[in-house]
């Protein structure tokens, strides 16, 4: 059987190995001076880490000044092909480089801009882009809409289906979530929390949008029964169909305690497995606070390579007995070490350079 029939991904997670691995952080940001800086620290950070290990998502829909939506989406565009045509230049010069992830938040569905967004920006970046994230989605018809509309403007480009990420920001869209993480183009739901809190009406205290101190006896965005209820809505949402939970904003970006505890809190309570940062000096927290430990790593990496060279069959490690459950999540482990750019054993590596040339 060839390297990449028996890969572990190909062989433990099945149609699950279709929603692909994404990297742990989601960088937003809406203002020129602030997007060139995030690549910059992208490219940078790829570097550090030999991956690259946090999206980089430009804002079309908070970002863009009313009236001038167009103007906004242009020079996005610009910035985007800039950051692209560097990476070109580099791979042409010999150099090694790392492939740009560069994301678009466009205006939801229902926007005037909507369309011309999608025109621009799916027309104009194409292939490149890693996915693109439609806001305040409330059912499936409006990933429909969204889906219409890119691949109207994609099919006069070269071949490309291009992902999208969807934000769930009210009480309907969350009764819904089910539904939508089911569209076969849906990669990833977002919870929005900010629209959240303020579908309610009230009913929910500002409180909820913020991160109390660990200890503090204050309903926050982890206390709040309806908002942490919809966060594992969408969270289980994207389990049942194999896309990935991304979790919601920190706006206290200048308390790193605070944003350590959040991040560890949305991955080892709450099932997700990717967090936006709104902020640069955020990414680092969420990369710590989402990527495996050492020892856990070392684990994931013997029980991987016993279980191969034993065919998959079920074995004995430490005493303990693994079979293709146990497998399948010591591999995901493993993939959640590579995103997040942590070192691997050298037993490990080879699985992840097969992956890549795939």
């Amino acid at each position: 059987m060839s390297d990449a029939l028996m890969h572990p991904r190909s062989v433990l997670l099945g149609a699950q190995a279709a929603a692909g691995v994404l990297p742990v952080c989601d960088h937003y940001c809406g203002v020129e001076a602030r997007m060139l800086k995030s690549l910059r620290l992208q490219s940078d950070m790829s570097r550090e880490f030999g991956a690259c290990v946090f999206d980089v998502t430009l804002d079309c829909e908070d970002g863009a000044p009313v009236g001038g939506e167009q103007a906004h989406a242009e020079m996005l565009v610009d910035i985007a092909r800039s950051a692209f045509a560097d990476w070109r230049g580099a791979v042409s010069a010999g150099r090694e480089a790392i492939k740009p992830r560069i994301a678009v938040r466009v205006h939801p569905v229902d926007h005037p801009a909507f369309e011309r967004d999608v025109e621009l920006i799916a027309g104009g970046l194409g292939a490149d882009l890693c996915h693109l994230m439609i806001p305040k989605v409330e059912s499936l018809q409006d990933v429909e809409v969204a889906v219409t509309a890119v691949d109207r403007v994609c099919s006069n480009l070269p071949p490309v289906t291009l992902p999208l990420h969807v934000l769930i920001e009210s009480p309907g869209a969350v009764h819904r979530a089910f539904d939508i993480a089911s569209h076969p183009r849906v990669q990833s739901l977002s919870f929005g929390l900010m629209d959240f809190v303020s579908a309610h009406a009230g009913a929910i205290p500002a409180k909820a949008m913020t991160v109390g101190a660990a200890g503090a006896n204050v309903l926050d965005q982890f206390r709040h029964p309806l908002v942490v209820r919809a966060k594992l809505d969408v969270s289980e949402a994207c389990h049942a169909w194999a896309k990935v939970p991304s979790h919601c904003v920190v706006t206290e970006f200048q308390d790193m305690n605070l944003m350590k505890l959040a991040a560890q809190r949305a991955a080892q309570e709450l099932g997700y497995t990717r967090m936006w940062s709104i902020h640069p000096s955020q990414i680092r927290p969420i990369l710590e606070a989402f990527a495996p430990s050492e020892e856990d790593i070392e684990l994931a990496a013997r029980i991987i390579r016993s279980a191969q060279t034993a065919d998959w069959a079920p074995i004995s490690v430490d005493g303990q007995l693994h079979d293709r459950a146990s497998y399948r999540y010591f591999w995901q482990l493993l993939e959640r070490a590579h995103c997040t750019g942590r070192k691997l054993p050298v037993s490990a590596q080879c699985w992840f350079q097969i992956a890549r040339a795939a």
